[in-house]
């Protein structure tokens, strides 16, 4: 299955909830996420821009995008932020067909149309 990265800022009201009772919430969204089909790779409490930073694994983009509008419209997020992750071997796949495909930025053609 597909490996997202998920970032999640809690507002202010939501770090007060947890102080006045704290609690391990990966339980909590491990269980949405398995009602969606996937599973909690890792998560951590972080500190920085996110709060949360948890990897995903999820059957397809729908259920990706259905845990974070779920976390999103939940209220206690200011911001959530999904990245789909690629392996190495899938990146480097991405390279191979991007050196291939014929591409010409518009930069690279002024560039050759200058030096004519």
């Amino acid at each position: 299955m597909p490996l997202y990265l998920t970032q999640v800022a809690y507002t202010q009201e939501a770090w007060q909830a947890l102080m006045n009772n704290p609690q391990d919430r990966m339980d909590i969204i491990a269980s949405a996420i398995q009602k969606l089909g996937g599973k909690v790779v890792s998560g951590y409490f972080a500190f920085g821009e996110y709060d949360v930073v948890a990897t995903l694994d999820m059957p397809d983009n729908v259920a990706a995008a259905a845990i974070a509008i779920a976390f999103a419209g939940g209220g206690s997020c200011k911001s959530v932020k999904t990245s789909p992750l690629m392996t190495t071997a899938e990146a480097l796949d991405a390279l191979k067909k991007a050196a291939g495909c014929g591409y010409r930025s518009v930069t690279a053609a002024a560039g050759a149309a200058t030096a004519r």
